[in-house]
C-alpha cells in the first residue's frame, strides 16, 4: 500500500501489526465521527490493554505488538481505529528505522495487505493506519503521518488527557511579574506540531503549522496571497499563481490557475493574471473555502511560474501568506528567501489529515517549468 490508499476489509476481524528493527510501542484508539475518543478508555495500549471491539496483543520482545480489530464488536458511534507506533526507547526517532506495518486476518493469519511508510526522519511517534467505517462497510486505510512530540502528542489530537508531572508546591505565594508582548509573529519551532493559538506564524523552508485556532480546525474561508516584485527596477515580470489540487493517491484533480479561474464547484477561485509584478501588496489571490472541498480533495499545491521565462534570481521578495478571508488576518507567512536560476517554484502545499485538520507546509522547492502543466507531476511527488 501507498500513503493514502485504501481497500475494503473482506474479513470482520484483523490484526495490524507494526514490525521495525527496534522494538516499538503498538497501541489503537477508538474515534467517533468527530475524531476525537468518547473517553480515556477508548486508548488501547500495553497498560490498557482491551477495549470494546479492539485488544492490544503483546510480542513479548521477539514478534511485533499488534492491534485487533473486531469490527463487528465495535460498539455504535464508533467510526475509525488508529493504530499508532513508536520507538520503545525514551526520544528514539524514526531516522534509519523502517517500520512495516501488516494487515491480517485475526482468524487464519492470512496476509491482507502490507504498508511501509515512507520519508520518516525526526518523528518519534507515527499513525501507521486506521480501519473506518465508510458507506456501511469497513476499510482499511495506508496514512503513515508522523509526530515530533511523541505518542502523548497524538493521544492529545485525538482528545486523550495526557497527564503531566506535577509542579513541586511553592513555600509561598509569589507574584509573577507582567509577561512581555508576544512578537507579531511567532516563528516556527524547528520541530513539533504548531497551531495558530499564538496568532501569525512565520515559516522556514519545510516548516508545517496546522490551520487549528483554539482546538478546532480552521474550516472558514482562506486565502493565499502570493506577491513578487522585479530584482531590477524597470523590468516587468509576469509570474502566474497556481494552486494545483489532488486526490488521496496523489491522483490530479484540477488545476486553477489564470486560464481557469474556478475549479472543484467553487470552492477554489482565482483572482485573476498579473502581468507585471507591479504594486504593493499581494498580486495574485487564490481563494480556497476549506469547508467546501470536496471529500476527495486532500492535497493543495501552490505554485508560481514565470510564464515570460525570466528565471526566479531576476525576482525579488517572492512570498505566499495565507489570510483568514472572513477577518483580513494574515495567519501564515514564507519568505522565498533564496533563489535558484529556474521557471517554476512549489511554494507551499496544504494537506488535509485523516483527523480533518489542515496543515500547511512551506516548500521553496524550484521546477524546470513555464506554466502550471509541467508542475503537476513534481507537486504529486512532493506531497
Amino acid at each position: 500500500m501507498t500513503p493514502g490508499s485504501n481497500f475494503p476489509l473482506p474479513v470482520a476481524r484483523v490484526a495490524v501489526d507494526v514490525t521495525a528493527p527496534v522494538r516499538l510501542d503498538v497501541s489503537g484508539l477508538l474515534l467517533t465521527a468527530d475524531g476525537k475518543v468518547r473517553s480515556d478508555e477508548d486508548f488501547i495500549f500495553y497498560n490498557q490493554p482491551s477495549g470494546p471491539g479492539v485488544t492490544y496483543r503483546s510480542g513479548g520482545g521477539t514478534s511485533p505488538d499488534a492491534i485487533i480489530v473486531d469490527t463487528a464488536a465495535l460498539p455504535p458511534g464508533i467510526e475509525r481505529i488508529v493504530v499508532t507506533a513508536s520507538p520503545d526507547a525514551a526520544g528514539q526517532t524514526f531516522q534509519g528505522i523502517e517500520p512495516t506495518a501488516t494487515v491480517r486476518s485475526a482468524d487464519d493469519h492470512s496476509v491482507l495487505a502490507t504498508f511501509t511508510p515512507p520519508q520518516l526522519s525526526t518523528e518519534t511517534a507515527l499513525v501507521v493506519m486506521e480501519v473506518y467505517l465508510r458507506g456501511g462497510a469497513w476499510k482499511v486505510r495506508a496514512v503513515g503521518q508522523g509526530y515530533a512530540n511523541g505518542l502523548a502528542g497524538i493521544a492529545t489530537d485525538f482528545g486523550v488527557s495526557v497527564e503531566e508531572e506535577p509542579a513541586p508546591p511553592a513555600a509561598a505565594p509569589v507574584t509573577a511579574p507582567p509577561m512581555p508582548p508576544a512578537p507579531p509573529a511567532a516563528p516556527a519551532p524547528a520541530s513539533g506540531k504548531i497551531n495558530l493559538d499564538k496568532g501569525r506564524v512565520s515559516l522556514q523552508k519545510n516548516q508545517t503549522v496546522s490551520l487549528v485556532k483554539g482546538g478546532r480546525p480552521l474550516l472558514s474561508q482562506v486565502k493565499m496571497g502570493l506577491g513578487w516584485e522585479p530584482a531590477f527596477r524597470g523590468k516587468d515580470i509576469d509570474l502566474d499563481a497556481s494552486v494545483i489540487a489532488f486526490g488521496p493517491q496523489r491522483n490530479h484533480l484540477d488545476s486553477c490557475y489564470f486560464g481557469k479561474l474556478s475549479i472543484l464547484g467553487g470552492s477554489i477561485k482565482h483572482s485573476g493574471d498579473n502581468l507585471t509584478g507591479e504594486g504593493a501588496g499581494d498580486d495574485e489571490v487564490i481563494v480556497v473555502d476549506l469547508g467546501r472541498l470536496p471529500a476527495e480533495a486532500t492535497g493543495l499545491v501552490f505554485t508560481v511560474n514565470s510564464f515570460s521565462g525570466q528565471k526566479f534570481t531576476e525576482v525579488a521578495k517572492a512570498y505566499c501568506r495565507l489570510i483568514d478571508a472572513a477577518t483580513g488576518e494574515e495567519l501564515v507567512r514564507f519568505d522565498l528567501t533564496s533563489a535558484e536560476p529556474q521557471t517554476g517554484v512549489m511554494m507551499a502545499k496544504l494537506i488535509r489529515q485523516f483527523s480533518g485538520e489542515w496543515e500547511m507546509t512551506a516548500m521553496g522547492d524550484f521546477v524546470k517549468s513555464r506554466t502550471v502543466r509541467g508542475m503537476v507531476k513534481p507537486a504529486g511527488q512532493a506531497l
